[in-house]
């Protein structure tokens, strides 16, 4: 077998001398006279359609005859003749790109200063090492892509396939939606399409078929646009069509295709970006996509159907057409993801994937989908968003609200949480769960009874006890998971799922402000998704157990969150109709008290200013390996000037400030989840599969290879901090970033970004876990949103996340959110960045904001509470800090020297001091 070296030598041969041959005819055609010129190039023109068409017939029949191996061979050389006969195309995006973005600068001139700092940053990816990083980071993707699949339906084995032709449909499958837009965004510049995925696995998709779609104007993107510019086009709205009317498919076209392949593939799907959330029509069929599922699925009895969406789609269609009998959801799966998807095709990867949210047949049926949206007040410029479902999210809603009532819940569910099918089968058994010191651990022996090598996904969960009218509790919450290794037919292994028993607690927020651990009996019990239990254990605390104080660094639990709670009616299932969400009415107005805390009047604090200016001989360098609190700091924070305080906190987008006579280097700062993003300049950067993908595969090796992937072309580029992972929730299934998210479950998107972050930090990257916090939703998000939510659905699921992050991994970054929690932004709020992450969690590291984008953000606010770094874009950030200063030179003055404090601490914890 030829190497990759040789197939690409050969191709540039033909491609150089196919190009000589066009240049040459060129200038023969330039020396005729005009008629004789317009006659021979309509002639060139037949003869091309000629020669294609003699081509395409001469392969397929030369391929009838090959092996899979050799036809995957063939392909291989086609796939890479294709790729250098377009570079040329391929590397003008980012031209266009520049321009797109230069563009914007003129429009914002009086930016235009702050945004060309930016746009002067500039990264080496063309370097051996970067080579490398990127080879290596398309493996780590396509392992991802391969677990994070969902085998949803698979009625009578119509997966894998039996022949290798197949039939595909859909305007989508030119264009699979491989990652989300704006800074969660990715380079899909290398991007396999879905032709050319299938073809290399050996699979013939209908070529005449595909010809009539392209005539019918079907179309590959260039990859995609700037995340710069996705956001500009997410914030001024547009509604592009997903699939024209299928008229194009006549009864001929039809015909052919039935004589082609017994099988219909057909891919449905959206995508999501930052600064804009998904309706729920954006989330169902399409007029014209049910169309196209009309004609399909009257010619066809074996249909599959392909789910290519990071948001909960609406899929009770699949039910509706008998013809449907298989249906992957592959979500936002990166570059590598159809290839992923051929391979799980022909069966050799079997899909092991698992939901992470709940499907319903309804999106709106979510109690959290009633406040979504815009709602703003009558007396003040700014958004409100009520949490009113409290903790009931996701799973914990269906799983309650129908936890007797079957008949409901089969009504309202289709895919329940955890969810997914295999090529094989499993046998679980579980044993009775041991506990030992406050730990429990449940074991479970997964044996392979199928035909094929599998993996499968154990979810342990447990059920609290619940008194009506005390504290609420949902039915049940996933306590933990393990996914096994590849089993061959026949083969056992024991896995072993732990969690302590103070996991099972709940905020008792109106009694002691802290955990409780109620006194009775709680379920334990094995599932292969959240609604469907295999062994099932019972587990008797016999009193009550409070926990005021943080297992780990011994810190006072209380409640710190009452302004969030708000004057609010929160969802109770002691009484679902009194008490279910309703849409706020307009005309709402704040109250004088709420106005005060969106505008807060401190007074100066009294005390010492601090030293400024001092000359104790040190440099940044002197400090390393020293603890956060040794008293070698104090000395060298005394010999930075106030001018270098304020820029080193006011300037941190994307690169920080550098201070050179004290050794203090710029950092650089890179968005987002699925590969290193710059908004600003070129970067040839690896794309991964979304994190709702990662999540998916329910494998936390995986994420964390992802983490130490990054980690390595983060190193291979020069780049030191990574604005990553996104931590928020899946609330409801409209969030514009879902896809950046991981899950429903405050568990699992911990689990998974421990892993991610673990991986990152052991190659010496900052990893700002964001966006701490509720940062749900898109819409009035970067307009300051007033977000009010329970103290214990804060605790319990939106702050979970961080917390297992800060306890697992120990990121040196967090990036705080746009939201005003309350009325209190979330980059100046001392309960959240002071109480909660410093001192209940024990978090030493730097704190960043979102992009700073409104007066909220209010740069003496952050210094004073928490939030160390501005990412400031625009101008004005460093005078207001300095305004604000002298405003309250000892409060703000002390605060500004420990924000400076907290980004050197975290400098030196880099590779730039190795």
């Amino acid at each position: 077998m030829a190497t990759r070296h040789e197939i690409k030598q050969d191709a540039v041969t033909r491609v150089r001398e196919r190009r000589a041959a066009k240049r040459a005819r060129k200038a023969e055609l330039a020396a005729m006279p005009t008629d004789e010129r317009k006659a021979a190039k309509a002639a060139d023109r037949q003869a091309a359609r000629e020669a294609k068409q003699a081509a395409k017939e001469q392969r397929a029949q030369a391929r009838a005859d090959m092996t899979r191996a050799e036809k995957r061979e063939d392909s291989r050389r086609a796939r890479i003749e294709r790729k250098v006969a377009h570079r040329p195309r391929r590397a003008v995006g980012w031209g266009v790109t520049t321009v797109a973005v230069v563009a914007i600068g003129v429009l914002v001139a009086p930016f235009a200063m702050s945004f060309g700092r930016l746009m002067t940053i500039q990264y080496d990816d063309a370097t051996p090492a970067g080579d490398a990083a990127r080879a290596h980071a398309a493996q780590v993707s396509e392992s991802i892509s391969d677990e994070g699949i969902v085998l949803l339906e698979n009625e009578k084995n119509v997966l894998p396939l039996a022949e290798d032709t197949l039939n595909v449909f859909s305007f989508a499958s030119f264009n699979l939606r491989l990652g989300g837009g704006g800074s969660g965004g990715s380079n899909q510049s290398r991007a396999v399409t879905l032709y050319d995925a299938l073809e290399s696995q050996g699979i013939i998709a209908n070529p005449d078929l595909k010809a009539t779609m392209e005539e019918a104007g079907a179309e590959a993107s260039s990859g995609g646009a700037n995340g710069l510019l996705q956001i500009a086009g997410s914030l001024l709205g547009g509604d592009e069509e997903r699939e024209p009317a299928p008229d194009y498919l006549t009864d001929d076209v039809m015909a052919q295709a039935a004589q082609f392949s017994g099988t219909a593939l057909v891919v449905v799907g959206n995508d999501g970006v930052e600064g804009s959330d998904m309706t729920p029509d954006e989330l169902r069929l399409t007029a014209h996509q049910r169309e196209l599922l009309d004609v399909v699925t009257g010619t066809f009895d074996d249909v599959v159907v392909v789910v290519n969406s990071g948001n909960q789609m609406e899929l009770g269609f699949l039910e509706e057409y008998p013809q449907i009998k298989g249906a992957l959801w592959i979500g936002t799966p990166g570059p590598r993801g159809a290839v992923s998807l051929a391979k799980v095709l022909t069966g050799d990867v079997n899909p092991s994937g698992r939901l992470t949210d709940t499907y319903a047949y309804d999106v709106t049926s979510a109690p959290g989908v009633e406040n979504v949206g815009d709602f703003a007040y009558a007396n003040a410029d700014r958004a409100f968003l009520d949490y009113e479902e409290s903790i009931y999210v996701g799973y914990r809603y269906y799983e309650t609200r129908w936890a007797d009532d079957e008949a409901g819940y089969a009504e309202a569910v289709q895919y329940p949480f955890g969810h997914g099918l295999s090529y094989t089968s499993f046998d679980r058994v579980g044993s009775e769960p041991q506990v030992r010191d406050g730990e429990i651990s449940v074991d479970v022996e997964v044996t392979n009874t199928g035909d094929v090598a599998g993996k499968d996904v154990v979810q342990v969960y447990f059920s609290a006890p619940y008194t009506p009218g005390g504290i609420e509790k949902s039915a049940i919450e996933l306590a933990g998971y393990a996914k096994t290794s590849l089993l061959e037919p026949g083969q056992s292994e024991t896995v072993t799922v732990t969690f302590d028993e103070r996991d099972m607690a709940s905020w008792d927020t109106d009694g002691h402000g802290a955990y409780l651990l109620e006194a009775g009996t709680y379920g334990i019990s094995v599932r292969t998704d959240v609604h469907a239990p295999v062994a099932e254990f019972s587990h008797r605390v016999a009193e009550d157990v409070v926990y005021d104080a943080d297992a780990d660094t011994g810190h006072e639990l209380t409640n710190r969150f009452g302004d969030a709670e708000g004057d609010l009616t929160y969802l109770s299932r002691d009484d679902w109709d009194g008490t279910y969400p309703q849409a706020p009415e307009a005309g709402t107005v704040a109250s004088d008290e709420l106005l005060e805390r969106m505008d807060p009047q401190i007074e100066a604090a009294e005390g010492d200013v601090p030293t400024y200016g001092a000359d104790n001989g040190l440099e940044l360098a002197d400090l390393a390996g020293l603890e956060y609190d040794d008293p070698q700091w104090d000395a060298f924070l005394d010999q930075l000037t106030l001018d270098e305080q304020v820029d080193l906190f006011a300037k941190g987008a994307y690169r920080t400030h550098a201070v050179e006579r004290l050794g203090i280097p710029a950092v650089d700062l890179l968005d987002g989840p699925a590969g290193l993003n710059s908004l600003f300049s070129p970067l040839d950067g690896a794309a991964y599969p979304t994190q709702i993908v990662v999540a998916s595969t329910w494998n936390d090796d995986l994420a964390r290879a992802l983490g130490e992937s990054v980690g390595d072309e983060a190193n291979a580029y020069g780049v030191e901090g990574w604005y990553a992972p996104g931590m928020n929730l899946h609330r409801t299934a409209l969030g514009g970033r879902d896809f950046e998210y991981y899950s429903e479950d405050p568990l699992l998107s911990g689990k998974m970004s421990a892993a991610m972050v673990s991986g990152a930090e052991s190659r010496g990257v900052l990893t700002f876990m964001k966006h701490f916090a509720l940062n749900e939703q898109e819409v009035n998000a970067r307009s300051g949103v007033n977000v009010f939510a329970s103290e214990q659905a804060l605790r319990e699921l939106y702050l979970e996340p961080f917390q297992i992050t800060v306890k697992e991994a120990g990121p040196t970054g967090a990036m705080s959110s746009f939201i005003n929690i309350g009325g209190v932004w979330a980059g100046g709020n001392e309960p959240l960045l002071q109480d909660v992450l410093r001192g209940e969690w024990g978090f030493q590291g730097v704190v960043s904001t979102d992009a700073v984008l409104g007066k909220w953000m209010d740069p003496g606010l952050a210094a004073r509470y928490g939030n160390d770094l501005m990412l400031a874009m625009l101008p004005g950030t460093d005078k207001a800090t300095r305004e604000a200063v002298d405003e309250d030179p000892v409060g703000v003055g002390n605060g500004l020297r420990d924000r400076v404090h907290a980004v050197l601490f975290a400098v030196l914890q880099t590779n730039l001091f190795d």
